[in-house]
Order: C-alpha cells, then structure tokens, then sequence
C-alpha cells in the first residue's frame, strides 16, 4: 500500500489522495460503530432514537454516558461498547496519523545520492 524504503516520496496530488482515502476509511468506521451503539441503546436500554443517538455519540467520543440503564442487557452492552469505544477511538487516530508518519518516516530514509 506504502511505497517501498527505495521509492521516491509521493508527489503532493498523490499523497493528498492518500490522505482523504483513509479519512473515507475512518469516516465509515465511525459511521457503523456509531450505527452499532445507536442500535443497541434502542433496542436493549429502550431509549428513543435521539437520546440512543446521544448515548453512543457521547460514549464514542469519550465523554460518558448520559442516560442510566435499567436492564442487565443494557448495562453490559454499555460497558461492553465503552470499552470498545477505547480502543476504536486509537485505531482511529493511527488510520488518520499513518500516512503523516509514514509520509515523515520515509522522507528520512530516502538515500540522498548527491
């Protein structure tokens, strides 16, 4: 997917497309783990569609859960999709950092022949 450490830098255009590519990615995958928690809310903690929206908006972010939960169900699926909130918050942030850093990386190991 990368070029190779012999390969010359991606030119601007290229890199720019690079860049929106995996922003698309990442956009998606917040769109279906928002869709995920927006579901779960509603069907197992009955919360109506905007506040399950709230919920998982606020629990994908990092913020916290607004509503309280009655039932088990609810209570694990919260706790089960927070904690997944966490990690997908970092993977995340590496789709979007990588073609910075592999960008930089590769600048600095480019053999200069002059």
């Amino acid at each position: 997917m990368y070029e190779q450490r012999k390969k010359p830098l991606l030119s601007k255009a290229l890199f720019f497309r690079r860049v929106l590519v995996h922003a698309m990615y990442s956009f998606i995958a917040i769109l279906v783990a928002l869709g995920i928690g927006v579901m779960g809310y509603h069907w197992l903690g009955e919360l109506p569609w905007v506040d399950s929206i709230l919920n998982a908006s606020m629990i994908l972010g990092g913020m916290g859960p607004v509503d309280s939960l009655q039932g088990d169900a609810a209570k694990l699926f919260s706790s089960g999709y927070a904690l997944f909130s966490g990690l997908f918050f970092i993977g995340i942030a590496t789709l979007l950092v990588g073609p910075f850093a592999h960008r930089l990386l590769h600048s600095l190991h480019i053999d200069d022949e002059s």
